[in-house]
């Protein structure tokens, strides 16, 4: 579709002339860095393991922890036993499963718009969106932040759960302004967003054809998020934080087809091959893959009908084809504790 190559070649001609943030942070042209994420630590004791196999196993190399679930304490236990863990805070304003659920950490006197019929948070970003003001979206970020210290854990990053804090601009600005506040690195593609671009717009176009909507040829106006994030992204930078070039988050929907059987073997396959030709793809600059690990109990599956696909990402994380792959590309793998070291000796560098 015409929108689509056009914006793509713009994204490739962008890539491929501008500096990217990876040569920013002192990498050299044409370098692919790399960040491989586990998201959902704290959320439940099979994500605490399917993260610790993930990380010191596989090739996983950082994590992050949602603080209002209820293994967040095992976590963080692991988290002191072990301190070179790249840990973030996997900021949390959705309670998305059925029948296990959290609340918020501001309660609901404090911020009604974050709390459901039910007491918990909102199953749907929509819903937040929906209810949930700004200010409350604020204070619930700051407590997970404070409960995290409290605990004696010291963040490396934040991101956001389910992508809550980038739905809309008010709840995007208030992301932002608390980590520069306590001058954390926040998850933001502020750079060329080669992969982000093309996820976004084929996700597009897939819930058009799923309506009826979809006409061939028809032009789709460029997401909103991609029109904000390159002046965004130099406004973190130059606040002193570190900024992704670009965003691989499409691993969740990855999925063995119907006939197949979900083994062990089978999953571990698919997603390593999945994983393999991801990172082929990949364009020079920083980039963030996110993933879920997860080792399912015999509990999990009461919990979420992903066990099989979270599975599936522990299980190619440790695979030996899949380091194996990033070291024949000549990907280089980097943490947030590192780029904000980076970023800190460029901001030493500039006052000499």
């Amino acid at each position: 579709m015409f929108i689509l190559s056009a914006l793509l070649f713009a994204t490739t001609t962008y890539c491929q002339s501008a500096e990217t943030y990876a040569e920013k942070l002192g990498w050299k042209k044409g370098d692919r860095v790399v960040i491989l994420h586990v998201d959902d630590a704290g959320m439940s004791y099979d994500s605490n393991l399917g993260a610790i196999q993930a990380i010191e196993k596989g090739v996983a190399n950082s994590v992050s922890v949602m603080m209002p679930c209820p293994w967040v304490p095992g976590f963080v236990s692991y988290l002191k036993a072990h301190p070179n863990v790249d840990a973030g805070l996997h900021l949390t304003l959705t309670s998305e499963w059925k029948d296990y659920r959290w609340g918020p950490l501001t309660g609901l006197p404090a911020s009604p718009g974050l709390v459901d019929p039910e007491g918990a948070m909102w199953r749907s970003v929509q819903e937040v969106v929906q209810h949930a003001n700004a200010d409350e979206v604020e204070k619930e970020i700051t407590a997970q932040l404070s409960r995290a210290r409290q605990m004696g854990f010291e963040p490396t990053h934040l991101d956001s759960h389910m992508g809550t804090l980038f739905a809309i601009p008010a709840f995007m600005q208030r992301y932002v302004k608390v980590g520069i506040e306590n001058k954390i690195p926040v998850m933001f593609p502020g750079g060329h967003n080669y992969t982000l671009v093309e996820q976004m717009l084929e996700e597009t176009k897939a819930e058009l054809k799923k309506s009826g909507k979809w006409k061939e040829g028809q032009q789709l106006p460029e997401p909103e998020l991609i029109k904000l994030a390159r002046e965004s992204g130099k406004m973190i930078w130059d606040a002193g934080l570190p900024v992704l070039d670009d965003l691989h988050n499409t691993s969740y929907g990855w999925e063995l087809p119907a006939q197949v059987k979900p083994t062990d073997e089978n999953l571990r396959k698919m997603k390593t091959e999945k994983y393999i030709n991801s990172i082929k793809a990949l364009k020079p600059g920083v980039t963030m893959v996110i993933m879920h690990c997860t080792a399912p109990t015999e509990v999990f599956q009461y919990i979420s009908s992903s066990g099989n696909s979270r599975k599936g990402d522990m299980l190619a994380m440790m695979d030996p084809a899949l380091k194996k792959a990033i070291e024949q590309e000549g990907i280089i793998l980097t943490t947030w504790r590192e780029l904000k070291q980076r970023r800190d000796k460029v901001v030493q560098s500039s006052k000499k």
